[in-house]
């Protein structure tokens, strides 16, 4: 029937074949192929010495960036198109940001241990679903702001988590702030705000078409030492600040790998208080309010102290889900 319909109908037929695949590709749902606790201390990167740093390391926190390998070997065969953080080191005051500028290219330096980090960063921002994600939490009723200025410099939070997932930097990330202060809000007002966000980032995920990896930049305890050693890569001084620092830790890395999501949000004020986490402005409960407060256990890659504080490396392998 095709070959004797006219050159006119042909032609058109074609078009609205090729107009048909775009719409196809774009009806499809995205989702959240992995969530990642991916905690962010500088001395990662100091330690694995690349060309980025300016700083020079004899290595240190192994543990920790053996960790990290085994989570970057879990996503190697995921397909993924973006990276989506959540920094408590972009840290504001009225609402939360998203980056809105495509490129972003300048120097990031930790105002603690600018001795350690002075990285030379050159990333893209997937703006398209940054918005999509504000635009949705303001639906929802949040505070939140794009940030498009181009000369902003991208805390190290962001840069040191994505990098240690991702250190080929070949693929986008969406970079979302804090709203966290204890000056303004309460730990349970900011975990309540993470939860709409995280809901509202899921949603526009699932209408993104996109398939994403998400990464809650937190530590868990975070009572870290006031002095430093020399070289800051002497292991023989690196140890949890207390005993109750390392029974927090170890409980909520259990609940982590039991599934017991909602358990760790219920207790999350209290771990807050006790531990002094830096959870307290929400990026985890952001995470697992994004996964759906998931019942599946997480796995554990690697843990480890530096300077006092404690790190899990979490992964959520949420691409497995609808295959079990």
């Amino acid at each position: 029937m095709w070959s004797v319909l006219s050159p006119i109908l042909r032609a058109k037929g074609r078009r609205w074949i090729e107009d048909a695949e775009p719409l196809g590709r774009f009806m499809a749902k995205g989702s959240i192929v992995a969530g990642c606790l991916a905690p962010h201390p500088p001395h990662l990167v100091y330690a694995d010495n690349p060309e980025q740093n300016e700083p020079v390391s004899e290595g240190g926190w192994e543990q920790l960036r053996w960790g990290y390998e085994r989570l970057r070997e879990s996503l190697k065969d995921v397909d993924y198109d973006v990276i989506v953080v959540l920094s408590p080191h972009w840290q504001t005051y009225v609402g939360t940001h998203f980056i809105g500028v495509e490129k972003c290219s300048s120097k990031s330096v930790d105002p603690v241990f600018p001795n350690l980090f002075r990285f030379n960063y050159d990333l893209t921002i997937d703006v398209e679903l940054a918005r999509a994600i504000h635009d949705q939490a303001k639906s929802e009723g949040m505070s939140v702001k794009m940030m498009e200025n181009p000369d902003f410099r991208v805390d190290y939070g962001t840069i040191v988590s994505c990098h240690m997932v991702r250190p080929e930097w070949d693929k986008p990330i969406v970079s979302i702030s804090s709203n966290r202060s204890l000056s303004y809000y309460s730990v349970e007002v900011m975990q309540e705000m993470m939860m709409e966000l995280g809901r509202s980032t899921a949603k526009a995920i699932e209408e993104s078409g996109k398939k994403c990896v998400l990464l809650a930049s937190n530590s868990l305890s975070h009572r870290h030492f006031v002095t430093e050693t020399n070289p800051p890569e002497d292991m023989s001084k690196e140890h949890i600040t207390s005993h109750a620092m390392h029974l927090w830790d170890m409980r909520m890395i259990d609940l982590m790998r039991s599934g017991k999501s909602q358990q760790i949000i219920n207790e999350m004020p209290e771990f807050c208080d006790q531990a002094i986490a830096e959870s307290d402005g929400g990026a985890l409960t952001w995470l697992l309010s994004a996964m759906g407060v998931p019942s599946q256990p997480a796995t554990l890659h690697g843990y480890g102290t530096i300077i006092g504080t404690g790190n899990a490396i979490m992964e959520w392998p949420c691409h497995t889900w609808g295959e079990q």
